[in-house]
């Protein structure tokens, strides 16, 4: 479907009116204090509380002016995941992102240890085109040369996302994608220890359990908790274990400042069954030809923060955040049609250390009589990523080692990297619920590597003919000027209008610079991607009959990183993927979420009166229709060509039902075609590349919930469909990925109050 023309006329048109916000009564702002939770707000001119969520809407509205940042004016998402009647533990993206639209969703693994989503043509690749982040500090390897998140927070342990879309860039970071935040569960404040205690099991060996151990005491807020998962998984060789542990303590030294600190641990051990070819998915998507490739995970974050009220027009909030950690991938990365024959795997080994500041100074103030507000702040960033390639042990086993440590057969490099930014962004209110929203941020990136890579070519006999070293030092710095303007009109009922123009920014990643792969191959000139994107919008709620947020936009990349198929590497010319700088091109679409109260609405028309029935019904739809293309390329096979990982429609809906104590959900996932490289290869030898076919999954679940037990069961895939969501150059595959078949889980969880405050 063609809805170019469609799209950009209407961004034309409605954009030249773009930016935020609305007045309250009272003309006052709503700013999180000092020792609220994040949930509650509180003025700071007019002391005023917002109670808790009482309507059962999975669209969540959310405060112009938050804690640090301006959210007037753009596309952002919130959705409550413990509301959602979903058997969370089983971390089933597709029912806990079902209230967000336009995602596409990757399915790499059966208990969602990494996080694949993307979105406007954006790589779902562990969610490597948002900046992610935890409780507000960042969870990626490295959020500019690395950013990829190999931990995702346990969806049992998440209270709610936040999802801010491209017009986030000038706050956090310069992400095409923009920004995901998982904000963990808050301690239980009403005893002194409280415990929630959780048990599960499901198909395929499913077994999971975690405690909750938090309380509050005298200014003090404490909460530790750890959950551990495993699976033998639906397909032969892999068997899988994650365990993951946080700790949070918070001091409120007065009513205006507050200390937090936080550590959260992980480690996981996943064996690998490699990907598939499509003749060998079409034949049996069960089947595994690796044996011998295993994948662990080592995560560590800490962070200290300190939230202070000024004075009663003025907050404080500054984050430091550290992390060490680790990820390793070891096995027979050759073709997937290609038999193992055993021998020495290949080990790829990264560790990653870094420390980062982020300081925000919210400040309110009087203009034309309205209250308007400015957030303004700094981030100071040092990171370090070593990156080494070699060969390893000949076994079947996780044996992370390598053969020849000081003489590694692949490479080894070193990536520093250091990162300063400062951003502003205002909120003008011009009255008559009229706001303007300008901003900008200066970023400074430094990005070096320093190391070798070895070069060994052998005869038909194996014996080596050419085993050369190349030393390599890089370094590309770079300043950045972004800006964006956004424009909010709010009627006194609640009804939004919305528009933003930000420039967009993706430095290249250390990947780029280096990887030894035969089924990718980087182009050395490779650069950074520049744009930008245009959203325009409309929010709101009508009664307590619908809630909606339908909007249109417009992404536009200069020199768009993507790959190619090529087949000129001698002496086989087999196909692999070939990353670079392919073309400008752009993505646009229609992103639409709908939250119809089925019942209130026959009583508003009067087919029945249901107001005193305490069932709740509710549709959620949820549906997007997307489309981009390249533009003039070097490339001719790729002028012209649709961009890669953009479905022509993606939609996910869903039913809820509440009754007393009982909730279900149903929910209905599909998604269009699409293609993996640029070229829009439909089939190759690799497996590699080619398209996705369009597929449809149907999943149950249901909640039943008491003061001290809630019971949770869920049937994911109903209907036993064979589908697949993705192609990976390199672990988990390479080849096709298979998506779980039919399971089902179950689980249940008791709350405790040991001692009462």
């Amino acid at each position: 479907m063609n809805i170019g023309k469609k799209v950009r006329n209407t961004l034309i048109s409605v954009g030249l009116v773009v930016l935020v916000v609305y007045q309250t009564a009272g003309n006052t702002l709503s700013v999180q204090s000092a020792d609220a939770d994040d949930a509650d707000t509180v003025t700071l001119r007019k002391v005023s509380v917002s109670g808790n969520r009482s309507n059962h809407f999975i669209i969540s509205p959310i405060d112009d002016v938050g804690i640090g940042v301006i959210n007037a004016g753009k596309k952002v998402e919130l959705i409550y995941v413990q509301e959602l009647p979903a058997n969370t533990a089983t971390n089933n993206a597709r029912q806990v992102f079902a209230g967000i639209a336009g995602l596409n969703v990757w399915e790499s693994d059966a208990l969602g240890l990494q996080l694949g989503i993307g979105g406007r043509g954006l790589s779902p690749s562990r969610s490597s085109n948002f900046t992610t982040r935890q409780n507000g500090y960042d969870i990626a390897a490295d959020p500019l040369g690395y950013p990829e998140s190999y931990y995702t927070p346990p969806m049992e342990m998440v209270e709610r996302i936040n999802i801010v879309r491209g017009g986030g860039a000038l706050r956090y970071g310069t992400q095409f994608g923009g920004m995901v935040n998982f904000g963990l569960l808050k301690p239980n404040r009403s005893s002194a220890l409280h415990a929630r205690v959780s048990a599960g099991t499901g198909s395929y060996g499913l077994v999971h359990g975690s405690l909750v151990l938090s309380g509050a005491a005298k200014g003090l807020d404490y909460q530790g908790w750890m959950q551990y998962r495993r699976t033998d998984g639906w397909r032969s060789n892999s068997t899988a274990y994650q365990g993951t542990g946080h700790t949070h303590l918070a001091v409120s030294l007065s009513d205006y400042v507050r200390i937090t600190a936080e550590f959260t641990g992980m480690h996981y051990l996943a064996q690998e069954p490699g990907g598939l070819s499509d003749k060998m998915f079409d034949t049996n998507p069960k089947q595994s030809v690796r044996a011998r490739n295993w994948f662990t995970v080592n995560w560590n974050i800490a962070s200290v923060g300190i939230n202070a009220i000024l004075d009663t027009a003025t907050t404080l909030n500054s984050i430091f955040s550290g992390m060490k950690s680790s990820r390793t991938a070891l096995g027979d990365l050759n073709r997937i049609t290609m038999i193992d024959m055993g021998g020495p795997r290949t080990m790829i080994d990264g560790k990653f250390i870094n420390i980062c500041n982020e300081t925000t100074l919210t400040h309110q103030y009087r203009l034309f009589n309205q209250t308007s507000a400015i957030a303004v702040g700094t981030r100071l960033y040092w990171g370090s990523t070593e990156q080494q390639q070699g060969d390893a042990s000949s076994g079947s086993g996780p044996d992370f080692a390598f053969l020849n440590p000081d003489a590694l057969e692949g490479s080894s490099y070193d990536f520093p990297i250091t990162n300063a930014a400062i951003f502003a962004e205002g909120l003008v209110s011009l009255g008559g619920g009229f706001s303007v929203i300008p901003g900008l941020r200066l970023e400074r990136i430094d990005t070096r590597a320093h190391g070798w890579y070895r070069t060994i070519i052998r005869d038909l006999a194996g014996n080596r003919i050419v085993d050369t070293v190349t030393n390599e030092e890089r370094s590309r710095n770079r300043v950045i000027m972004l800006g964006g303007l956004g424009v909010q009109w709010r009627s006194a009922e609640g009804f939004e209008v919305y528009a933003n123009a930000v420039q967009n920014y993706r430095a290249i990643t250390f990947t780029d610079l280096r990887v030894v792969n035969p089924n990718l191959i980087v182009d050395q000139d490779i650069h950074d991607e520049r744009g930008y994107t245009l959203d325009v919008g409309s929010r709101g709620q009508f009664a307590d009959i619908l809630a909606w947020d339908i909007s249109v936009f417009y992404l536009r990349y200069n020199d768009k990183i993507g790959e190619v198929t090529r087949s000129d590497q001698p002496p086989l010319y087999l196909p692999y993927r070939y990353r670079t700088n392919i073309a400008d091109a752009f993505t646009q679409g229609v992103e639409c979420v709908a939250d119809i109260n089925i019942l209130n609405a026959w009583s508003a028309i009067g087919i029945s009166r249901m107001d005193e029935c305490p069932l709740q019904l509710h549709l959620l739809l949820n549906a997007s229709v997307l489309g981009g293309s390249y533009e003039q390329s070097a490339e001719q096979a790729v002028t012209g060509k649709a961009v890669e990982f953009v479905p022509p429609y993606l939609l996910r809906t869903s039913i809820r039902l509440e009754w007393d104590k009982l909730g279900c959900m149903m929910t209905y996932s599909q998604v269009g075609q699409q293609y993996t490289d640029a070229t829009n290869t439909t089939h190759s030898a690799s497996a590699v590349t080619g398209v996705i076919p369009e597929y449809s999954v149907i999943d149950f679940s249901a909640t039943y919930t008491t003061p001290r037990i809630i019971v949770r069961a869920s049937l994911n895939n109903a209907l036993d469909t064979n589908y697949f969501t993705r192609r990976a150059a390199s672990y988990p595959g390479p080849g096709i990925i298979p998506s779980d078949p039919r399971t089902v889980a179950l689980s249940i969880t008791a709350n405790l109050s040991l001692f009462s405050r």
